[in-house]
Order: C-alpha cells, then sequence, then structure tokens
C-alpha cells in the first residue's frame, strides 16, 4: 500500500502538494526539497517517524486524496479528472457546469424531451377557459351523481324581464320619444321598444308620443306621425292605437290646460292616423251620438274636416310640414319670398316673425336677410325700404336673426351688388342709403358699414388741370 501510495504521489506532484502542509511547496530552492523528497518517509512535521507509522500516515493521505478528488468530480459534474477506485486517473469528459440553483428554477424538462411547446396547447394560465376556437359540446348527465335531480334535466333556462308599471314607463318611454326627435329615425325606436317587456302599458306608447309632440315644433308632430304608422304592426297592434286614442280624447280637458290648441292638434293626428290606415275608416263614426266634452267634440269635428278635404284633393300627409333640416333650399328660399311679400302686403310684422321661427331654419336666417335686401334694391317706392328696415330691426333685437346671419347676409349683397347693378341702375346708391340707415339703427356697426361697396366712374376735369383723369364717387 505504500508504495501504491508513492507512485501515486510521484505522478501528481502538485495534487500531493496541496493535500498536506508537510510537503515543501514548490518555491523552495532544489537541494531543500530533495532533502524533503529523501526524508519524507522517515520525517513528518520535523518528527521520526518509524515504518509503522509512516505507513498508516500514508493510508490516511491517500484517504484524504480520494475524499477530495470524489468532492471535485461530483462539483464539476464530470469536468476534469477523476480518481478511480483502485486510484487510477481517469480523465472526464468536458461538459458544461450545471449549478445545483438554476434547475430548480428551470422549466424546462428534467427528462430533455418535449417539442417547445406551451403547457397543455395554450390552454393553461390563469383566467383561461381552453384554447381559443375550442368548442365544448353538452355535457351528458350522469345519473349515479349525488347532485342529480331528475327534475332539472328538461329545464329550459331563459332571461326574464319584468313589465313596466306606470312609473317606470314614464321614465323609459319618454326619453326614447324625446331623441326619436333629434335622430328621426324609428327603426331604432323599435328596437329600443322590442328589448322592454311593455305588458299592459303597450297601449300607452301612441298617448305617450302624442302628448309630448303637442308641446313640440311642427317638425316633432310629423316626426311623431312617421313613429305611430311603422310601429303599427311590427312592434303595436290596431287595437293598441285605437285604445290609445281613446285615451288621448279623454284627457283632452287636461291637455288643454298646458296646450290651448290641443283639440285640434288631436283631430289633426286622428285624420293622419286613418289616412295612414292605422285608425280604420269607422273611428270617427263610432263616437257619433255618445260624445259629451265639448274638447272631444271640436277634435272630432276637425278630424272630419280634413278627411273630407283629402277627398277633394287636399293631402293630409303635408299637414305638419317638413323640418327645416329635411327641406332643400330652393323650397327654404321660395317660402321666405312668400313670406316677405305677405308682409309687405299686410304690415304684420309678428306674423312675419312667427313665420320665420316656424321655419326652423336659424342657419339659414342669411337667405332671408338676404332677399330682403335685394327686395329693397329692386322695389321703387319708400314703402318697402321702410317696412324692411322696421323688419329686420324687430328680429335683430328679439335675436330671432343673430349677429352672425346678419353680417353674412350684407356681404353675399355686398359680393353680387355688381350683378344686380345691371338690373337696376341705381343699387349702388340705394345700398349705400339702406346700410347708412342700418347702422343709425343698430342693425349693424360701423365695419360692416365700411365694408360697403360704392360704384366710381371716370370724368376728365377742366383744361386747368391739364387732362388729369380722376375718380370720383356718387
Amino acid at each position: 500500500m505504500a508504495t501504491d501510495c508513492e507512485a501515486w504521489l510521484n505522478a501528481n506532484p502538485v495534487e500531493a502538494e496541496d493535500l498536506s502542509d508537510s510537503f515543501a511547496s514548490g518555491d523552495e530552492d532544489n537541494g531543500r526539497s530533495a532533502i524533503a523528497n529523501k526524508n519524507i518517509n522517515n520525517e513528518v512535521n520535523g518528527n521520526w517517524l518509524s515504518s509503522s507509522s509512516n505507513s498508516i500516515h500514508e493510508a490516511r493521505l491517500k484517504a484524504k486524496a480520494k475524499r477530495r478528488l470524489r468532492k471535485n468530480s461530483s462539483r464539476d459534474s464530470g469536468r476534469g479528472d477523476s480518481l478511480s477506485d483502485n486510484g487510477d486517473v481517469v480523465r472526464g469528459t468536458s461538459a458544461a457546469p450545471t449549478s445545483p440553483k438554476s434547475k430548480l428554477l428551470d422549466r424546462k424538462s428534467r427528462l430533455g424531451k418535449g417539442r417547445g411547446l406551451p403547457k397543455k396547447g395554450g390552454a393553461g394560465g390563469k383566467g383561461v377557459w381552453g384554447r381559443s376556437g375550442e368548442v365544448y359540446e353538452p355535457e351528458a348527465v350522469d345519473e349515479k351523481d349525488p347532485n342529480y335531480d331528475e327534475a332539472q334535466e328538461n329545464c329550459v333556462y331563459e332571461t326574464v324581464v319584468p313589465p313596466l308599471d306606470e312609473r317606470d314607463f314614464e321614465k323609459t318611454v319618454t326619453p326614447i320619444v324625446q331623441e326619436y326627435f333629434e335622430h328621426g329615425d324609428t327603426n331604432e325606436v323599435a328596437e329600443l321598444l322590442a328589448e322592454l317587456n311593455l305588458g299592459p302599458m303597450r297601449s300607452e306608447v301612441p298617448s305617450l308620443a302624442v302628448s309630448l309632440a303637442l308641446e313640440a315644433k311642427a317638425s316633432h308632430r310629423e316626426l311623431t306621425s312617421r313613429l305611430l304608422a311603422d310601429l303599427c304592426g311590427p312592434v303595436l297592434s290596431r287595437s293598441d292605437m285605437e285604445n290609445s286614442f281613446d285615451k288621448l280624447l279623454q284627457e283632452l280637458p287636461d291637455l288643454v290646460l298646458d296646450t290651448p290648441g290641443a283639440p285640434q292638434l288631436v283631430g289633426q293626428f286622428i285624420a293622419r292616423a286613418v289616412s295612414d290606415q292605422i285608425l280604420s275608416k269607422g273611428y270617427i263614426e263610432g263616437y257619433k251620438g255618445r260624445v259629451d266634452c265639448e274638447y272631444t267634440r271640436e277634435a272630432l269635428d276637425r278630424a272630419a274636416v280634413l278627411l273630407k278635404m283629402n277627398m277633394g284633393g287636399l293631402r293630409i300627409d303635408n299637414q305638419w310640414g317638413t323640418g327645416g333640416g329635411q327641406r332643400p333650399v330652393i323650397q327654404l328660399i321660395k317660402e321666405m319670398n312668400l313670406l316677405l311679400k305677405e308682409y309687405i302686403l299686410s304690415g304684420d310684422s309678428k306674423e312675419a316673425e312667427r313665420c320665420l321661427r316656424d321655419l326652423e331654419v336659424p342657419h339659414f336666417h342669411h337667405e332671408f336677410v338676404y332677399e330682403a335686401i335685394v327686395m329693397v334694391l329692386e322695389s321703387k317706392g319708400e314703402k318697402t325700404f321702410k317696412m324692411v328696415m322696421r323688419l329686420l330691426k324687430l328680429l335683430s333685437v328679439s335675436s330671432i336673426i343673430t349677429v352672425d346671419q346678419m353680417r353674412r347676409g350684407y356681404e353675399r349683397v355686398y359680393m353680387d351688388i355688381a350683378e344686380i347693378n345691371i338690373d337696376v341702375p341705381r343699387a349702388y346708391f340705394i345700398l349705400e342709403q339702406f346700410v347708412d340707415k342700418s347702422l343709425s339703427m343698430g342693425i349693424i356697426d360701423v365695419k360692416l358699414r365700411d365694408l360697403c361697396p360704392c360704384r366710381g366712374r371716370k370724368r376728365f376735369v377742366s383744361e386747368g388741370d391739364g387732362g388729369v383723369v380722376k375718380v370720383e364717387s356718387y
């Protein structure tokens, strides 16, 4: 054994130097190392040993070297050299070192298997119900399940919407009708009403829409008549319409308090409903002989008169007119010209103000100002001049025609005065007088007055001026 240990120590002098402090270091001179090598078997740490104790010490050194090499080999995982059972040196493979700590955080397969795909085919993870595009088949009921209930096997689950009562009905349907007055889409109203469980309140929809339209504009009443015609059939039945108009006739004494002209307006709604085939032709005749309220009688008489006029050629579908935003521009211009001509003949400025407001085109009032000034330029007397000036002053004070619309109307006349002067030779002169008068009455400001164009003419002055051409205005 001592011979084997000595042979191994001679083959690995570096490792042998590292194993014990009793070995001489490599930094010593050759003479000292030779003495140490000669006496290594007989002296350890300055003490002389016998042969038996020397062998025991060599055995300990060999065991210590084995433990050191075994520990290094396990740490390096096959890297470097290892020692066999009989003490021979075995060259290991150069494998990459692995750390025990890194293995704990490694999510890859320990066996080196797999194709690098996500776990569970991408259906795993927090908050995931399955892989995308997966369709689940109906699950078979297990009759042996302790929670199995035979009564629930044929159950059908549906969403139940409770019916609306009178209070919730007004809060829900009123915003729908008011929003309809803005967009005018009857299909949207039908879809919203279909989602509600109206129940016994179904016949209240037409009466609520008509009562809201009585306090609105003429264009809103036209939209209400169209809405009733489109809802009859898909959402409401004809009996619902008849019950609703019956309720309107009964509530006329209360409606008159807020809308004095309610009887005539309700009569027009009834005539329009009969014309649109929402109500039967015998609806009005069914009230003959059993009407006690004067307001109800007035409404039915109004409806009967309109239906007779319809047979004579009057179109009831145009009785409410068309909203300003829906009218063509040519029609608006014609109505404004008719309004001005009627005002010149009658002199009723209040009626002209009401008619202009009923047109519902505040964005188009500059056309009214333009047509009024052109009418003054084309007139031949002072009457039209004074009446138009008075009307523009009234509309400016009441803010029906805004400052911006008034300015645009004057500027349009300034731009077209050259063409107007072809037909009206004195157009420049009349326009200057009209603008000065408008400034004095406070209809326009000084800046707009200064923009007024003036016609210049060329003339030769006297011979003393040397025949210089001068430009003057008149």
